[in-house]
C-alpha cells in the first residue's frame, strides 16, 4: 500500500517575502511531507478590482481595504521568485508544487516540468482552465470545496473529455471556510465522492488541528493537503487557519502511524508481536484442589488460571467427566497426558 501524499500548502502565507518563503521551506522539509505548495498567479487574472475580501480574508488580515485585488497583488510571486525557490527546495530534498488560477499559469507551471498538478477550489468551475489543464494528459488533483455532486461530476466530466481518465483524477473534499468548523467538516462525504465517481479520493483540510486529516487518511484518503505557517498570529488571509511548525510535524507522524495501521492484509488473524503474549495473557485449566489418580473430573474440581500453555478452557465440557491418570496437587496446570 502507497504511503498518503501530504502536501504542505504554504500559499500565500509567505506574505510576499522571499525570506519568509524560504523558512516555510525549511520547516516542510523538517516535518518530512512529500510536497510544499505555493500559488502561482497574477492579481490582475484572477480577480477584478471591484472584486471584495472573503469574511474570513478581511478577518484574518485586519486592514482597512475591502480590495481582494489589492490583497493578492501583495502575496504574488514572481518568475524570479519562482525560480529561486524551486532553486532552494531542490537543495533541501523536497519537491516544489504549486497551483495555478488560470491559463496562463498552467502553461507556466507546466514548462517547469511539473508531474502532476492541483486544480484549486475556486476553479473548479472554470472550464476554458479545467480544459486547458486535461490537454497537458498529466494527474490531477481536485479540491471541492464550495462544490455539490453535480458541480463536481460536471468538472470531472470536462477533464475527462479531453483525454484523462478516472485514473488519473484524486478529488480532495474539502470545505472553503478558513478555519472550518468542526460540524461542518462532514468527512464522510469523501467517502460518497468515492462511491460516485469512482475516483481516488483525498483530503484539503481547513479545520484547526490535526485530528481530521488523520481520519481522512483512516477513512481512505490517499492525498493530505494542509495550509502550515511560521506563525498562527501573522496577518495574512490564511494563517489562522494553518498548522505551525510543530504541528506540521505532528501531523506528519500521525499520518505515517496511521498509514502503517491499515496496512495489514484485512483478515484477523494474531500478528508477529503479539504472538508471544498468548501465552501470558490467555488462562489454562487447572485443578482447583489436589486429586489423587482415579478421581473423575467434576466442575468444581476446575479453574481457568494464566498461563495459556495447558489445555484452553474452550475445552471445559471436554474435560469433565475425565479420568486422572496420576495424582495432582492443588492449582497444578492440567495436561491432557495427565487424563485417560
Amino acid at each position: 500500500m502507497k504511503d498518503t501524499l501530504i502536501i504542505a500548502e504554504a500559499g500565500v502565507n509567505h506574505n510576499g517575502d522571499l525570506d519568509t518563503a524560504k523558512k516555510l521551506i525549511d520547516a516542510a522539509a523538517a516535518a518530512n511531507v512529500d510536497l510544499v505548495k505555493f500559488q502561482t498567479f497574477k492579481a490582475e487574472t484572477i480577480a477584478s478590482k471591484e472584486a471584495k475580501k472573503a469574511d474570513y480574508q478581511t478577518e484574518n488580515i485586519g486592514d482597512s481595504s475591502d480590495s481582494q485585488y489589492n490583497m493578492l497583488k501583495k502575496l504574488e510571486l514572481s518568475e524570479d521568485q519562482h525560480q529561486e525557490l524551486i532553486k532552494y527546495c531542490k537543495e533541501k530534498n523536497i519537491e516544489f508544487f504549486s497551483t495555478a488560477f488560470d491559463n496562463e499559469g498552467l502553461d507556466y507551471l507546466n514548462s517547469l516540468g511539473f508531474s502532476q498538478f492541483k486544480v484549486p477550489s475556486g476553479e473548479l468551475t472554470n472550464y476554458p482552465y479545467l480544459k486547458k489543464l486535461a490537454t497537458f494528459k498529466k494527474p490531477v488533483i481536485l479540491s471541492t470545496g464550495m462544490a455539490s455532486m453535480t458541480e463536481i461530476r460536471a468538472a470531472v466530466e470536462v477533464l475527462c473529455s479531453e483525454g484523462l481518465t478516472l485514473n488519473d483524477l484524486t478529488v480532495l473534499h474539502c470545505n472553503t471556510e478558513y478555519p472550518t468548523p468542526m460540524e461542518d467538516v462532514n468527512l464522510l462525504a469523501m467517502k460518497n465522492i468515492a462511491d460516485e465517481l469512482g475516483v481516488a479520493i483525498g483530503y484539503s483540510d481547513h479545520t484547526l488541528g490535526i485530528e481530521v486529516p488523520t481520519a481522512a487518511v483512516a477513512l481512505g484518503a490517499t492525498v493530505i493537503e494542509k495550509h502550515f505557517t511560521l506563525d498562527r498570529n501573522l496577518p495574512g488571509p490564511d494563517h489562522r487557519a494553518s498548522l505551525e511548525p510543530d504541528e506540521l510535524i505532528a501531523m506528519v507522524k500521525s499520518i505515517r502511524n496511521i498509514d502503517k495501521a491499515i496496512s495489514g492484509s484485512g483478515i484477523k488473524e494474531p500478528s508477529k508481536s503479539e504472538s508471544k503474549n498468548k501465552e501470558v495473557a490467555r488462562k489454562s485449566i487447572h485443578l482447583n484442589k489436589s486429586l489423587t489418580k482415579g478421581s473423575f473430573l467434576k466442575e468444581n474440581d476446575l479453574l481457568a488460571l494464566r498461563p495459556g500453555s495447558g489445555i484452553s478452557p474452550m475445552e471445559w465440557n471436554n474435560i469433565l467427566g475425565k479420568e486422572l491418570r496420576r495424582n495432582l496437587d492443588a492449582f497444578s496446570l492440567l495436561k491432557w497426558e495427565d487424563l485417560k
